[in-house]
């Protein structure tokens, strides 16, 4: 991280002085640099004369405070512990200069709590940067209790120049990012825990239908639940067990065990020469398919669109639609629910539950359906239909029962958390989003996410996961319950 963090101020034209308590990392940290600039010299993305320049801005001195009498910014990226880095700022206050802007790039500890050990905690902020740093465009800003206005003004200024977007950020547990990432692996976690689907399979839907680059699972395995999970617990204990972010015995259990992904050579998935062995989309059988030879009727939906969608869909799979108000006795029913499970959209439409299973309407019918029986749907009919589904370019899959299916569920926690972050005045709505994007690699912020999926219908998933559950991680924001009974965008503040 500090020698990412050097190299992009050294390119953006401050001189950068290095230094670090291990003998010749300095020196390492600088042909890094060289070396990282020999590679955009030969994609072209700069020439020798911008090369040299920047290295000759890096100049290496002792790991003293008094190496750095008169900069105008010291940046440490230590190690992550409370104690040292008070003493490394406490050190250097009585070195440099009283308008010196101290930053930690701190990802995990408390701003407020850092800059508490020293004489003049306002000029002290965090400078959150991301890995790798010339890479990931993106800074969060965090201001501490104390933390004056003009020093954050001055990193914010001072991102710009380096190219990456600020964030401006209240200190809080996990910042905005590891904070806004609360929604994706915690939920998915807690499906598996629910028995409702496999790690494949809610990744598969992740990925396939809501559009994620990569599942819960790989992104635990990559990262490694070593990591991952110490994060959850951390994050879950400094919001005094906020029961949004509590994490999964799953995860614990399988740190332990050593399951820590691809690091270990196995996790949710097992590795072969440091690539995912993943079993495929089980072959569609077509004797299973015959056992569909009745009328479909599809259910009515929250957005009239959807059962058009999937009438076409049946249709188009060589069914026979049943267009009738109410589903013919021999019709199979299709249902749609939104934060609703298959048993209770059965029991809501008086539908025979043995010939009924439900359809995930909120994200389309392109290249992934989740299917969803309840423990009454007859096997061999939610076996046929997802093989008489499973044409061209789309593939089924089959989970139990679940109020909100799976993407709903995920998607609706991450958009919920990153309403109550707004809410919580963490960091402005315009913020938000972009620094979800960059910072986690979600094909859209959690806000955009809401409004792309309609407030009304988010808050429709998470008011039927808490009717259904009592469990307050489902609570809706006020945030997003204001906003979507008002007609707003999640994005819209207040004045």
């Amino acid at each position: 991280m500090g020698r990412g963090i050097a190299q992009v101020l050294a390119e953006a034209g401050v001189v950068v002085r290095l230094a670090d308590a291990n003998p010749g990392a300095a020196e390492a940290a600088r042909g890094f640099i060289a070396d990282m600039l020999a590679r955009k010299i030969a994609k072209g993305q700069c020439d020798e004369a911008h090369r040299v320049a920047t290295l000759d801005r890096l100049v290496i001195v002792r790991a003293e405070p008094e190496a750095f009498a008169g900069v105008d910014l010291v940046v440490e990226a230590i190690v992550e512990a409370l104690d040292v880095k008070r003493r490394l700022f406490s050190g250097l206050e009585p070195a440099v200069g009283p308008d010196c802007i101290l930053a930690s790039n701190t990802s995990s500890l408390s701003v407020t709590a850092i800059a508490a050990g020293c004489a003049v905690p306002e000029r002290v902020a965090g400078f959150h940067f991301f890995n790798p740093v010339p890479v990931m465009k993106i800074v969060e800003v965090v201001a501490g209790a104390r933390t004056a206005p003009w020093v954050t003004a001055a990193l914010t200024a001072l991102a710009g120049r380096t190219g990456h977007r600020a964030a401006n950020v209240a200190d809080s547990p996990g910042f905005l990012v590891n904070h806004a990432g609360r929604g994706f692996g915690v939920e998915a976690l807690r499906i598996l825990q629910d028995g409702v689907a496999r790690p494949v399979d809610i990744d598969r839907i992740m990925r396939d239908a809501a559009g994620f680059r990569m599942g819960p699972f790989e992104l635990f395995d990559l990262v490694g639940l070593d990591v991952s999970q110490p994060v959850m617990e951390s994050i879950y204990n400094q919001f005094f067990q906020e029961p949004r972010f509590r994490p999964s015995p799953i995860g614990r259990n399988r740190m332990e065990s050593g399951l820590l992904g691809r690091k270990t050579g196995a996790g949710f998935y097992v590795y072969e020469n440091g690539r995912a062995r993943i079993e495929p989309d089980p072959e569609p059988d077509p004797r299973a398919g015959a056992a569909v030879d009745a009328p479909i009727w599809v259910g009515p939906a929250a957005d009239p669109r959807w059962r058009g969608e999937v009438q076409t869909l049946v249709a188009q799979a060589g069914l026979q639609v049943d267009a009738g108000a109410r589903p013919q006795p021999s019709s199979i029913a299709l249902l749609l629910p939104l934060g609703q499970d298959c048993t209770g959209a059965a029991l809501a439409h008086d539908v025979d539950p043995r010939r009924a299973m439900a359809l995930d309407p909120m994200f389309g019918v392109g290249r992934r359906l989740t299917l969803m029986t309840s423990p009454a749907t007859d096997p061999a009919l939610a076996e046929g239909m997802a093989v008489r589904l499973s044409t061209g370019d789309v593939a089924v899959t089959r989970i139990r029962d679940s109020v909100g299916f799976v993407a709903q569920r995920i998607t609706a926690q991450i958009i919920n958390v990153g309403c109550e972050i707004a809410q919580m005045r963490i960091a402005a709505p315009c913020d938000i989003d972009p620094a979800v994007e960059m910072g986690l690699g979600y094909p859209t912020g959690p806000l955009a996410l809401g409004d792309r999926l309609g407030p009304l219908h988010v808050l429709t998933v998470l008011e039927g996961l808490f009717g259904a559950t009592g469990d307050p991680r489902y609570r809706p924001s006020p945030w997003l319950s204001r906003r979507a009974r008002l007609g707003l965008s999640l994005t819209h503040d207040e004045a």
